[in-house]
């Protein structure tokens, strides 16, 4: 059970919980904005392909009966205020002590079923992603429900990872990085190119996710026995190469985005250990522009 010392709480949280999006899901994202939208439909074990609708947006199933009781929700949302109230209060003080810098937080937006974002619409089927049209995270409880259940990862832990793992494309917004991978994109002359590129952002992303980790636990975080190894099965769990051998009984390396399960969990415990900014230095891709 993860645990703090003083139980931040974020007040950056927005709730659309019931509120209802009708007509079809489309949007005007391009490049890394329907990657990221994309993000999630990897960690779902989605095809990517079939979740972009016409526009470039995402389309997928809304309205879903919930597998959570009403106390589960509320206790859910109550864990990821104080999972983000964390990472506020630890990514300000790594920009202040590290870089002199300001850190502007990003906000949480519950949903469910389906949701607008300046990235366009989205389904609840493409899972937890974050948008930098708007600079917020989105979360539909429910996944944390197929966290445990279909991924086979559960904890309190591995659900802190998913949400610091999205902050840590925030923390890339912040920095540049999520913009010059953006601009690189554009110049890649293949598909391969840009899904390296994708696949450098997001083990960054979770190495980001492991500094956190370590950089709160020197001042509210309680890291008791067992979280860490929740993260990292967690981390194990969205791994390209399991995604693809779960869904359709091969892996094609070129198509990868977010990374090997190994490589995932490589990043995370790499941020886990050093909790230096430096670390994100993955693949060439700097960590800050």
């Amino acid at each position: 059970m993860v645990r703090w010392r003083q139980g931040p709480v974020s007040g950056n949280v927005e709730d659309r919980r019931g509120t209802r999006i009708s007509g079809p899901v489309a949007g005007g994202a391009g490049g890394i904005l329907v990657l990221l939208l994309m993000i999630g439909a990897v960690m779902m074990g989605v095809d990517p392909g079939q979740v972009l609708g016409a526009g470039g947006g995402l389309s997928g199933p809304a309205g879903q009966t919930s597998s959570l009781t009403a106390d589960e929700e509320q206790r859910l949302a109550d864990f990821t205020a104080q999972v983000l109230g964390d990472t506020d209060a630890t990514w300000t003080r790594i920009f202040r002590e590290d870089l002199g810098r300001t850190y502007t937080p990003p906000t949480l937006v519950l949903y469910s079923g389906r949701v607008e974002s300046a990235c366009g619409q989205a389904s609840a089927s493409v899972g937890p992603f974050y948008c930098p049209g708007d600079q917020k995270i989105y979360v539909d409880l429910e996944f944390f429900h197929d966290l445990n259940t279909r991924f086979k990862a559960p904890g309190d832990f591995a659900q802190a990872y998913v949400i610091a793992h999205e902050v840590g494309h925030h923390v890339q917004t912040q920095l540049g990085t999520l913009q010059y991978v953006s601009n690189a994109q554009r110049r890649a002359t293949n598909e391969a190119e840009a899904n390296r590129l994708s696949v450098a952002l997001e083990l960054q992303a979770d190495c980001y996710a492991g500094i956190w980790a370590n950089r709160s636990s020197a001042h509210n975080l309680v890291l008791e026995p067992g979280d860490v190894e929740e993260g990292m099965n967690a981390a194990s769990a969205v791994g390209d190469d399991r995604l693809q051998k779960q869904s359709q009984g091969y892996i094609v390396p070129d198509s990868f985005t977010h990374g090997t399960s190994a490589q995932r969990v490589q990043s995370f415990r790499r941020g886990l250990d050093t909790g230096n900014l430096e670390s994100g230095n993955i693949a060439g891709l700097p960590t800050i522009r």
